[in-house]
């Protein structure tokens, strides 16, 4: 199951404030600024919802799936209760002061931009465009019938405007400029996108992922200069996406958040969250967690169940999820991504 965990995490946001943003923005209980919000891409890890409504068989608004949320309602997480993006929002409990600003505390769950009861007032504090079974790789979202992650990035614009309307432009520059996020894809163009004969015709593994890590630059770009021009106003906010201007290079994660850093983004902080050491960890010592099984996924047989093939009518489903590391054949639990999440000790 570790082996569909591969994936390409970063965070990046902007830590200089003017000062008519701090007078836009809420202060923190200690004094200085918090986030005012998060906006989530990429893929099932932090997918709250958005494929729900996706002529797509990559969903899961159906039971067993959400079972350990509030109410039990299937919401389109791809797990038992909150996935990533829900526990970075919410501060999360633990009862030690080295934790406390494990989540930002903006609210309790992150809403899918896409869900037709999305609230105005759900609008300033951030939303959730990722979607599951989607990728770097424009191929894997054309597979699959998800939001690629530039359609993503078309979506965000489109929140701009509505938020622009709610709030008034300054305050929404502010917030734009401010916030957090969140991106995660690279698992689904491995697993579906590079199983396929049309991709490894032309690339070997080292030149997909080299590939992938071009891709995710492209993305990247875009997303932090759209985010500078909504906060300033100036013209041309992103170039336009073109496979073949894709050109495989050979540089590691780290070596991306550098150059993204010291080229045009001087202002951002860019920080890669490693999600598979953590989940290795947990897969090699199961036990030091308190976790009773790691080899299969508790809905289903735990083997093959994922989507459509974990469901209310899927045999030996287990009674406990907190038991198992993996949700589904794919998918951690919420409990599994809690501990992962608490492993990185990243400095937000």
């Amino acid at each position: 199951i570790l082996a569909l965990q591969v994936q390409l995490c970063l965070w990046f946001c902007t830590p200089t404030y003017t000062e008519a943003a701090k007078e836009q923005l809420p202060a923190a209980e200690n004094g200085t600024l918090k986030f005012p919000g998060l906006f989530a891409f990429g893929d099932s890890i932090l997918d709250t919802g958005n494929n729900n409504n996706l002529a797509t068989v990559a969903k899961c608004n159906f039971p067993p799936y959400g079972r350990d949320l509030v109410g039990g309602i299937p919401t389109g997480r791809f797990g038992n209760g909150k996935v990533l993006s829900d526990l970075i929002v919410h501060i999360l409990i633990t009862g030690k002061l080295r934790y406390k600003c494990s989540g930002l505390g903006i609210k309790e769950l992150l809403p899918p931009y896409l869900d037709p009861n999305l609230q105005s007032p759900d609008l300033p504090t951030g939303v959730c465009f990722a979607s599951g079974s989607s990728g770097y790789d424009p191929l894997t979202p054309t597979i699959t019938g998800t939001l690629s992650v530039f359609k993503q990035l078309e979506l965000f614009k489109e929140y701009i405007v509505k938020l622009t309307g709610i709030i008034g432009e300054e305050r929404a520059r502010a917030i734009i400029a401010n916030s957090l996020y969140l991106v995660s894809a690279g698992n689904n163009d491995i697993l579906i996108s590079y199983s396929l004969i049309a991709r490894k015709l032309h690339y070997d593994f080292p030149s997909y992922a080299a590939l992938l890590v071009s891709m995710a630059s492209t993305f990247l770009r875009c997303d932090l200069t759209l985010k500078d021009y909504i906060a300033s106003g100036k013209a041309n906010w992103c170039f336009q996406y073109s496979s073949s201007g894709m050109l495989p290079f050979d540089r590691n994660r780290g070596g991306l958040l550098r150059e993204l850093h010291q080229t045009n983004f001087t202002d951002a902080k860019l920080v890669f969250l490693d999600i598979y050491h953590p989940l290795l960890d947990l897969n090699q010592h199961p036990h030091k967690s308190g976790f009773q099984v790691e080899k299969f996924g508790c809905c289903g047989t735990g083997t093959i169940g994922v989507a459509v093939l974990c469901n209310e009518f899927s045999p030996f489903t287990c009674t406990d999820a907190s038991k198992y590391l993996y949700w589904d054949a794919v998918h951690p639990t919420e409990r599994a991504l809690r501990i992962g999440k608490k492993k990185q000790r990243t400095n937000i």
